[in-house]
C-alpha cells in the first residue's frame, strides 16, 4: 500500500502540474484580450483587433488543452482517491459543482462567440463575448482555489458519526480566511504568466522584423500589466498569504523557510541548502532579522522551527518544500526587476530599440511557468502529511482497492499521452504566431 500511495501522488503530482500551465495562461490571457478590445473600440484601431484575434485563437487552443488534461483529474478522485473523496466529498464536491455549473458553463458557452462570432456580433458584442468568458474563467478559478483553501484551512464543516466530513456552512466555505490572499495571489501571476508571454512574443516579432506593428502593441499592453501585477503578487498577496501560513500552518512556514531551531530575530535565508542530517543549512547567506519582521512585524519576535512540533507534523519534503519556495520568490523578485526595467525603457521610448533588453522579454518567457508550478508545490507539499489540513492525512485517503501496478501503469499512460499533447500544443501554437495578427 505504501507502494501504491507514492504512484497515486506522482500521478495526480504530474496530471495537476501538466494542467496547470494552461489555466494559468488562460486566466491571464482573458484580462489582456479585454484590454486590447477596449483600446481597440476606444480609439477606433483596427491594429488592436487583430491583435485581440491573435490571442483569441491562442486562448481557444489553450483552453482547449486544459479542458483535455482536467477531465483526467476529476476521474482520479474514484480511481485513485475513493477513500478522500468517501469522507470530504460533501465538502468538496460543493465547490466542484458551481465551477462546473456556474463558470465553465458560462466561459465554454462564449468562447465560441468570441473565436467565431466577431462578424455577427459586431465591434461592441463581441467585446460583451470577451467580457464574459473572462468573468467564466475567473470564477472557475475562484470555485477552485475554494477548494484548494478548505484543504489547507478547513472551515464550516463537522464530522459525523461515520467519520464522514459534512459541510455546515456554505457561506463559510466560500469566506474561507485563507481563500481571499490565495486566490488573490494565483490570479495576479496568471497575468504576468500571460504578460510575459505576449511581451515575448511582441519581443520577438520586433527581434525578427516581422509583425513590426503588431509586437509594439503586444508589449505596450503586456509590460505595464506585467510590472503591476509582479509587484502585487510580492505584495501585499504574497506577503498576506505568507501570513496565513504563518497563522494556520506554522510548522509548514519553518520548513519551507529551512528554519531548524526557533530564534527571536530570526533571519531570511537567500541561498543554502538544506542538511536534513545534521538539521542545519549549508552554505547559508541570509539577512538577520527579516524573517522575524515579515512574519510577525517585529525584529526581535520569536519564530518557532521545526525543533518545535512533532516529527509527524512537519512537511514530509522538507529540502523539496524549501527549494520550490525559494525558486518561486527568487523568480518573482527577477520577474519585477525585468519587467521594471522593460517599463522604464518603454516609457523614455526606447524599448522598441533596445535588442538586447527585448532578448530578455523573449528568454524569460517561459519562467513565470516555473515559477507558478513551484507556488502550486510549495502549497501541496507545505501541507502533508495531510490531505484535509489537521482532519485526513494522505495516507489515509488512497484508493485501498487499486494496487501499485495499476497505478504505476497508468502513469505511464498519462505521462505519454501528455507528451504527444505538449508537442501538438506547441505545434498549433508556433503556427499562429508565425502566421501574425495579419491573418485572416
Amino acid at each position: 500500500m505504501e507502494d501504491a500511495l507514492l504512484y497515486h501522488r506522482l500521478q495526480f503530482a504530474f496530471t495537476i502540474t501538466f494542467h496547470y500551465l494552461f489555466p494559468q495562461l488562460t486566466m491571464g490571457l482573458a484580462v489582456l484580450i479585454v484590454t486590447m478590445k477596449s483600446l481597440a473600440l476606444r480609439r477606433n484601431d483596427e491594429g488592436y483587433h487583430r491583435a485581440a484575434r491573435l490571442w483569441i485563437r491562442i486562448f481557444a487552443v489553450n483552453f482547449a488543452m486544459g479542458v483535455v488534461t482536467g477531465i483526467p483529474m476529476e476521474f482520479q478522485f474514484g480511481t485513485n482517491w475513493a477513500r478522500f473523496s468517501e469522507l470530504t466529498g460533501s465538502v468538496i464536491g460543493q465547490t466542484l459543482a458551481l465551477e462546473g455549473m456556474f463558470s465553465f458553463f458560462l466561459e465554454s458557452s462564449f468562447i465560441g462567440l468570441m473565436l467565431f462570432g466577431e462578424k455577427k456580433l459586431g465591434p461592441r458584442l463581441h467585446f460583451g463575448s470577451c467580457i464574459l468568458v473572462l468573468l467564466g474563467t475567473w470564477l472557475s478559478g475562484f470555485f477552485i482555489i475554494a477548494t484548494h483553501a478548505w484543504m489547507q484551512h478547513p472551515v464550516g464543516y463537522e464530522i459525523d458519526t461515520a467519520g464522514r466530513i459534512t459541510l455546515t456552512s456554505i457561506g463559510a466555505l466560500l469566506s474561507n480566511p485563507w481563500l481571499f490572499w490565495e486566490y488573490a495571489h494565483n490570479m495576479l501571476a496568471s497575468i504576468v504568466t500571460s504578460a510575459f508571454v505576449v511581451a515575448g512574443v511582441g519581443a520577438f516579432y520586433l527581434l525578427s522584423g516581422r509583425h513590426v506593428e503588431a509586437g509594439q502593441r503586444f508589449l505596450r499592453i503586456a509590460v505595464p500589466a506585467g510590472l503591476i501585477a509582479s509587484v502585487l503578487v510580492a505584495f501585499p498577496t504574497g506577503d498576506q498569504q505568507a501570513g496565513n501560513v504563518a497563522r494556520y500552518q506554522p510548522p509548514t512556514l519553518a520548513a519551507m523557510e529551512g528554519l531548524f531551531e526557533t530564534q527571536s530575530g530570526a533571519g531570511i535565508v537567500l541561498i543554502g541548502q538544506p542538511n536534513m542530517a545534521q538539521r542545519r543549512i549549508d552554505n547559508p547567506l541570509h539577512i538577520p532579522y527579516i524573517l522575524s519582521l515579515i512574519t510577525y512585524k517585529r525584529f526581535d519576535a520569536e519564530v518557532r522551527g521545526m525543533d518545535a512540533y512533532p516529527a509527524d507534523e512537519l512537511p514530509t519534503n522538507v529540502p523539496l518544500l524549501y527549494y520550490s519556495f525559494h525558486t518561486m520568490v527568487g523568480l518573482g523578485t527577477i520577474f519585477i526587476a525585468v519587467m521594471s526595467m522593460a517599463g522604464l525603457w518603454l516609457y523614455r521610448g526606447k524599448l522598441f530599440d533596445a535588442p538586447r533588453l527585448l532578448w530578455v522579454l523573449v528568454a524569460a518567457a517561459p519562467f513565470p511557468y516555473v515559477a507558478t508550478t513551484a507556488g502550486w508545490w510549495t502549497a501541496e507539499l507545505g501541507r502533508q502529511p495531510w490531505l484535509v489540513y489537521g482532519l485526513l492525512r494522505t495516507a489515509d485517503g488512497g484508493s485501498p482497492s487499486v494496487s501499485a501496478g495499476n497505478a504505476l501503469f497508468t502513469l505511464i499512460g498519462f505521462v505519454g499521452i501528455y507528451f504527444v499533447l505538449g508537442i501538438l500544443f506547441l505545434a498549433l501554437v508556433g503556427r499562429i504566431i508565425h502566421a501574425g495578427p495579419e491573418r485572416d
